[in-house]
């Protein structure tokens, strides 16, 4: 079965966030059930520079108005096909904003130019390569199946994944000329969006399934509340919705061989872990004190829940925690965070970046991961926690209600507990189950049975790789 994935970032050669994890293990995992995966990403600088000996396997001549070569190399493990078209991905800055952090204005021309070079290959282009099926991820390459759907040449099935519906690519009406679509395209049941052009619209309308990171998330967006507008259109496919929830790539996190972390460890041996307490609390000058140790590795957003950790640090310090956090978000929760560092020098730490073998410190160091997000599709960091030992903290939404579970009477009996759910996503809420945590992190022995059982969970892609398969050859026999 030969699939292309198509997406905007890929780990290890561009990742901003859990997309870049998500595309980047996939295809590996998929490999053990028949799955020849490719995987499409536009050639940003980084990803240019990180190439050994590419090949070159196609030249567009008009990607909506201008040249592009697709690249073909390993990386990792990773069929990687690259599209090297300098005029929308040569700059400065990431991928989707420039250096001083505003979106590029043409990012609507940018990932337009990338949907449709992906559709030329679903259509054959390439001669000795044509996927049976593609796999688009996100808004970015959400235009792909439309390019399919109103292409003259034969369509073949399409998956769309919703990473995070908040994030729609929604562009005014005076784009739409300039897409090379057919008139009729601009309407309700191709990329129209309540007037403006939809990427991801244009996907969820013409792919022929929907999938979403985890089970509770695709029950979610159902409802106005998560839906961001779209709950009408997902509900109305209802019947080609999937939530299947992601996994990570257990060799790379593994806290028996990590490179990245002060003293490596297992799950039959926990000794080793208070090694990587003090490296951690090193990093970012916190006290060396028996006192829990929480971190935070996360977008600095309203969506992730950080003015609601704001609101609590006070109390973290008063009952004696420390804060170590990773990030960098919106200018407001940025300060207030540094202010809180300045207020409780040894006790709340801060690090205002992105740093992938920092946060693998973090996950090996800290005692408890806080993710208190107002919804998450999925979540990976707390899955990271649980492969650590990192015991998650979490908000009960979405994914993250799917892959914890929680610390009440009866799972601490049966033990059978990973973390600690709480709700609402308010400071009183996050107060409540800060209390519980505490009160737990005393009693050594209840806490470790806690670390451990989470340390057990299978966070792998195998499961969930299967899911897919199963879906991608439904999908086939279907379209026979």
């Amino acid at each position: 079965m030969k699939v292309l994935s198509v997406a905007s970032e890929v780990f290890p050669l561009i990742k901003t966030g859990g997309l870049a994890d998500v595309v980047g293990a996939l295809p590996l995992a998929l490999s053990a059930s028949g799955v020849e995966m490719k995987t499409m990403v536009p050639a940003y600088p980084k990803v240019k520079a990180a190439l050994t000996s590419p090949v070159k396997l196609h030249e567009f001549d008009d990607l909506l108005g201008e040249k592009g070569t697709l690249l073909e190399a390993k990386c990792e493990g990773l069929d990687v096909l690259v599209l090297d078209a300098p005029a929308y991905f040569d700059r400065p800055g990431g991928p989707y904003t420039d250096a001083a952090g505003k979106d590029h204005p043409d990012n609507w021309r940018r990932f337009a130019a990338f949907s449709r070079a992906g559709a030329e290959i679903a259509a054959g282009v390439l001669g000795g390569w044509r996927p049976d099926l593609v796999h688009v991820h996100d808004w970015q390459a959400a235009m792909l199946p439309a390019y399919m759907r109103y292409a003259e040449t034969p369509e073949i099935p399409s998956v769309i994944t919703i990473h995070n519906i908040a994030f729609q690519g929604q562009f005014s009406p005076a784009i739409f000329s300039e897409l090379q679509l057919p008139p009729h395209a601009f309407s309700v049941d191709g990329v129209e969006y309540y007037g403006d052009v939809g990427f991801l619209k244009a996907g969820l309308q013409t792919a022929t399934a929907i999938t979403t990171v985890s089970p509770s998330y695709a029950d979610e967006i159902l409802q106005p509340e998560f839906g961001m507008g779209l709950e009408g259109l997902i509900a109305a496919r209802v019947s080609s919705l999937h939530g299947i929830v992601n996994g990570i790539d257990t060799d790379i996190w593994n806290p028996e061989t990590d490179k990245h972390i002060e003293a490596n460890f297992s799950v039959g041996d926990l000794s080793e872990r208070s090694k990587n307490r003090r490296a951690l609390a090193g990093r970012f000058g916190l006290d060396d004190d028996n006192g829990p140790l929480f971190c935070v590795i996360s977008r600095l957003t309203w969506q992730k829940g950080m003015d609601v950790l704001i609101d609590v640090v006070d109390d973290i310090v008063r009952q004696g925690g420390k804060l170590a956090v990773l990030g960098a978000g919106e200018f407001a929760i940025e300060g207030a965070l540094l202010a809180a560092a300045s207020r409780y020098r040894g006790r709340v730490g801060m690090a205002l970046t992105y740093d992938e073998p920092l946060s693998h410190l973090m996950q090996a160091g800290a005692d408890a991961i806080l993710i208190p997000s107002r919804f998450e599709p999925c979540g990976l960091t707390q899955l990271y926690g649980l492969r650590y030992g990192c015991v998650p903290v979490v908000a009960r939404t979405g994914g993250l209600a799917d892959t914890v579970i929680n610390a009440n009477h009866a799972a601490l009996a049966m033990k059978c507990a990973t973390g600690f759910q709480f709700s609402p996503v308010t400071p009183d809420g996050m107060r409540g189950i800060l209390r519980k945590v505490f009160r737990l992190y005393e009693d050594k022995k209840t806490w470790t049975k806690i670390q451990k059982q989470g340390m057990k969970c299978d966070v792998s892609w195998e499961k969930s790789a299967e899911r897919y398969a199963t879906l991608y050859a439904g999908l086939l026999a279907r379209d026979l």
